[in-house]
């Protein structure tokens, strides 16, 4: 049983010199993780950049502005121009990211057949985990 999806894009990062600058997303979602998603960020120089938040966040942003703090998210055209922007931002700074919109909802359509929306609990095996902590297993 497939356990997890996985896809490639380029995001445009916007500089702040306004600078369009593509970036290698490499997007992924385990079922053993079943809430969230990860954005691995290819970086030449610094290797992968993870960030790692709430899938149903990213699907709430493909339909409008979602998100507080760290990381919004929402979608901006219609059509085949359609794109989702993501403002990431940390302590080191923050970053505006766009993408195409109907990639993102392609592979979120996946992640909702592989653990459907409401179901992740049963996806968490709680019972494996809890008994890995309770005999010391990493």
């Amino acid at each position: 049983m497939t356990s997890c999806v996985e896809h490639m894009l380029h995001m445009e990062l916007a500089s702040p010199l306004g600078e369009r600058i593509l970036v290698p997303t490499h997007l992924l979602y385990r079922s053993q993780d079943p809430l969230a998603v990860q954005l691995l960020f290819q970086d030449s120089l610094q290797g992968p950049i993870p960030w790692v938040f709430a899938r149903d966040l990213l699907a709430a942003g493909t339909r409008s502005l979602s998100g507080e703090g760290d990381v919004r998210v929402w979608p901006a055209e219609t059509g085949p121009e359609a794109l989702l922007h993501l403002l990431l931002s940390s302590p080191h700074g923050s970053a505006h990211l766009t993408a195409p919109l109907g990639a993102v909802e392609r592979w979120l359509r996946r992640t909702y057949e592989l653990v459907p929306a409401g179901r992740e609990a049963e996806a968490l095996d709680l019972e494996s985990h809890l008994a890995q902590f309770l005999d010391g297993a990493p």
